[in-house]
């Protein structure tokens, strides 16, 4: 071969391995990178359920892994203390409502006519005192009677005009009625004892656990007979639905993925493949969590996202390992 097909066939290979690098000089459009494969978990969605008073447990109506409906009573307290409450606040109410009809309605004819009385013998007595007074107003001058005596007969008439006064403001007093002050003190300690009552019927109400969603009981944490205080977890509940996968994106696969994209989810030793959408990506980074076993660094910066699992089973357990795959994920920017 000649020197000058060997300086031929150099030039064509370093002209080959060029256009391989780039894509023929850019002119070859990149071929679209395959599926995007990520790791992540099920979330754990479970809740601890609690009486909001405290109490003696009477009875537990459900088993560890037994599935319950919204609304299903659950467990429940011994009543009979607050039920004895809620008859002393009803008695108290039903006093409170007597007392203000009584300053509503006013004095009864009976405690008028009795006043009138007392004006009248205050209004005799005091008579009596100012004759007495008059006669002896004579006397006095001449001797007739001692000072200690008109003193007296002073004082007796002075007595006697303070009595008839004090008679008429109450027999005013009577007339007039209770004071707007004491309608309104009367309103509030209605209100009030109505208020204690109400706050006794919620207390009775909150001796019934009930399941707040469809669910299945992962922990029965008390036993009927059991002293619990108020916020003491009796039971714990999973709930399953809806089943979302917690997975991690590295920072330089973000731009291929976005919500709404179609994901296959597996599970080692499960031989079927579920399907569900990505749902939510955090806008924020944050170091690989040890929980999550990835191919890349741990130290590398990832992005939260969640997976809504739109065809669970009971296969498909919280906590449990899985792998993503989304097919339709972008191409990788260069």
């Amino acid at each position: 071969m000649t020197r000058r097909r060997l300086i031929l066939l150099a030039l064509v290979l370093a002209v080959a391995v060029a256009a391989l690098a780039t894509r023929g000089f850019g002119l070859i459009a990149r071929k679209e990178e395959g599926p995007l494969t990520l790791h992540g978990n099920v979330d754990i969605r479970e809740v601890d359920l609690a009486f909001r008073v405290p109490g003696r447990i009477a009875r537990i109506a459900v088993e560890e892994g037994q599935k319950v409906r919204a609304g299903d009573e659950l467990a429940a307290l011994d009543t009979a203390s607050l039920e004895a409450r809620i008859g002393e606040a009803g008695a108290q109410v039903e006093q409170a409502r007597a007392q203000l009809a009584k300053v509503r309605n006013g004095n009864r004819p009976q405690d008028i006519g009795q006043a009138r009385a007392r004006v009248a013998a205050a209004s005799a007595a005091a008579k009596a005192a100012e004759e007495q007074y008059r006669r002896r107003a004579a006397l006095v001058g001449p001797g007739a009677i001692s000072r200690a005596v008109w003193d007296q007969t002073v004082a007796d008439r002075n007595r006697a005009r303070a009595q008839l006064a004090e008679a008429q403001q109450a027999l005013s007093l009577v007339r007039t009625g209770s004071r707007p002050e004491d309608v309104a003190a009367a309103g509030a300690q209605l209100r009030a004892a109505e208020a204690a009552r109400t706050s006794a019927a919620t207390d009775l109400n909150d001796t019934r656990l009930l399941a707040p969603l469809d669910a299945v009981v992962e922990t029965r944490a008390q036993e009927p007979g059991a002293i619990v205080q108020a916020g003491q977890a009796v039971l714990t509940l999973a709930m399953p639905r809806p089943l979302r996968v917690r997975a991690y994106v590295s920072e330089p696969d973000l731009s291929r993925i976005g919500p709404g994209m179609p994901v296959e989810v597996t599970a080692d030793g499960n031989p079927r493949t579920y399907r569900g959408n990505i749902g939510w990506i955090s806008p924020k980074a944050e170091f690989t969590p040890r929980s999550v076993e990835t191919e890349n660094l741990r130290t590398d910066l990832v992005y939260r996202l969640r997976i809504v699992v739109a065809d669970p089973d009971d296969a498909l357990r919280q906590g449990q390992p899985v792998t993503i795959r989304i097919p339709r994920a972008r191409p990788k920017a260069r």
